[in-house]
């Protein structure tokens, strides 16, 4: 009997093992290959590559706070930016070396439950690990999800990274504690997460009473827009209308068509014939909403990690793929031009304040008189900026493009919290040891950037930007400590 018992057991335990060796070979058929990913976004490169990235970054900190800040400080920028209407991305919203040192920003938007963050667990690999991102065929992510590399995987409260000054979200406190509630975090150690963070966000819901989100969804897809690098759009071939939401969504990102990458998912699910209606159909829903000569690259593909549908344009599917691939590998490979460049452009911005603050200061003293009424003299002067040739005058002395000066509503608001009296003339901002505060952002902007561009591409020329006359420096004040 023991016998009969033991070859029974033997029996199930075999059985046991073929089931399961079959379904790993099932699974190993329906699974797909993702060796390529690793191959076009060189995720196996040499470390020297990262080491000098870091460098570069240490470089850039350096120029930032020793020539731009100081003239940020002392000139308020930061409230300027705070009064424009579409500010865009700045450093000055409370976390500078967050901003200077935060790598590239993949972030996804689109309807509910078109495969964002099913894309998002293709990528990474996460497919049946602890972390992966929820998925499913109804609306499920209802938070927005950093994805980031870390030295343990875990998850982190919003709250926390609001706290974290060693992260670039902490201005994202504006938005609330119920906001911050729905903000999570996750880490993880990931080779392409070393080099790109990856944002989900909840899909745009066109029912009215689900919009009700208990926080400003638009303003903090704003934020977000504003400091992505690249933006996949994602739809797939059963949500196509354009409702209120999505129609808001590309409003707010008008201005940033050359980031928008448009994917048309789950493309296996259709014939072909089908596949072009259904293409062309998704461009005539957004054909209202880009307005630009260019349209946008769209994407068509099915990204998961199961295998693509039978009798259906595989190769095109595989194509498409590493197409995208490549693009997000030239985000993660120009990352450090992109901030070096960002930089400079601050740098720009922050100067052209700086002499607008200063031809203000000028005038108003100018224009003062021993019996003036100071309120009155400078709200006349502010109230008509043109009057007084106040933005004229930077244009012809300075070289400034009339596009990068600020719009003069902005500077109402901006003196009607900081007195014209809290500002010294660009004179005066000079100091024996230490020099001016104008030359040192000009010798940032015109020399130590594009020279730190040309260290970190040798191969290449630096632009040309040596001399004053192609930045627009314009005179420069005299330092009334240091000897002729």
């Amino acid at each position: 009997m023991k016998g009969i018992v033991s070859i029974c057991c033997f029996f199930s335990l075999l059985v046991l093992a073929l089931a399961e060796e079959e379904v790993a070979d099932v699974l190993s058929n329906i699974l797909r290959d993702r060796s390529h990913i690793d191959e076009t976004l060189r995720l196996a490169s040499e470390e020297n590559a990262a080491e000098n990235y870091h460098a570069a970054i240490q470089k850039l900190r350096k120029i930032y706070h020793s020539a731009i800040k100081p003239m940020e400080q002392a000139y308020k920028y930061n409230e300027l930016r705070a009064h424009e209407i579409s500010a865009g991305r700045t450093l000055g919203d409370g976390n500078t070396d967050g901003e200077i040192t935060s790598k590239p920003m993949v972030l996804f938007l689109g309807p509910w439950s078109v495969g964002k963050s099913s894309m998002i667990n293709y990528l990474l690999g996460l497919k049946d690990s602890p972390y992966q991102l929820y998925t499913g065929a109804e609306p499920t992510t209802s938070e927005f999800t950093v994805i980031m590399h870390g030295e343990k995987t875990r998850s982190i409260e919003g709250i926390v990274m609001a706290a974290d000054s060693s992260r670039s979200f902490s201005p994202l406190e504006k938005f609330g504690q119920s906001f911050l509630e729905k903000l999570i975090g996750i880490e993880m150690p990931h080779k392409l997460l070393e080099r790109v963070t990856f944002v989900d966000t909840p899909g745009i819901i066109e029912n009215r009473k689900q919009q009700e989100r208990g926080y400003p969804f638009n303003d903090v897809c704003q934020w977000f827009i504003d400091r992505a690098d690249l933006i996949f759009v994602t739809f797939d071939p059963t949500k196509l209308d354009v409702g209120l939401e999505l129609e808001m969504l590309f409003r707010q990102l008008k201005g940033r068509e050359s980031q928008i990458r448009i994917i048309l998912n789950k493309a296996d699910n259709l014939a072909t014939q089908d596949l072009m209606r259904v293409y062309g159909a998704l461009f005539w829903s957004l054909a209202p909403l880009i307005n630009v000569t260019e349209p946008p690259r769209v994407y068509v593909s099915s990204f998961w990690p199961y295998d693509y549908a039978p009798d259906t344009s595989r190769e095109l599917f595989k194509r498409e793929e590493i197409s995208l691939l490549e693009d997000l590998n030239q985000v993660i490979e120009n990352r450090m031009e992109n901030k070096i460049a960002f930089i400079r452009q601050h740098g720009i911005r922050v100067r052209i304040h700086a002499l607008l603050v200063d031809r203000y200061v000028q005038t108003f003293k100018d224009k003062m008189s021993y019996f003036s009424d100071p309120d009155l003299v400078f709200k006349e002067i502010v109230d008509d900026p043109d009057k007084f040739f106040i933005f004229k005058s930077i244009l012809a002395k300075t070289n400034v493009s009339k596009f990068d000066l600020p719009n003069r509503e902005a500077y109402q608001d901006f003196f009607g919290v900081n007195p014209i009296g809290s500002f010294k003339s660009l004179s005066a901002q000079c100091s024996y040891s230490g020099g001016c505060l104008l030359d040192k952002i000009e010798k940032a902007i015109t020399s130590e950037l594009p020279g730190l561009l040309s260290s970190i591409n040798p191969g290449k020329a630096p632009p040309g930007l040596s001399s004053c006359e192609a930045t627009g420096c314009g005179d420069k004040p005299k330092n009334r400590y240091r000897k002729n």
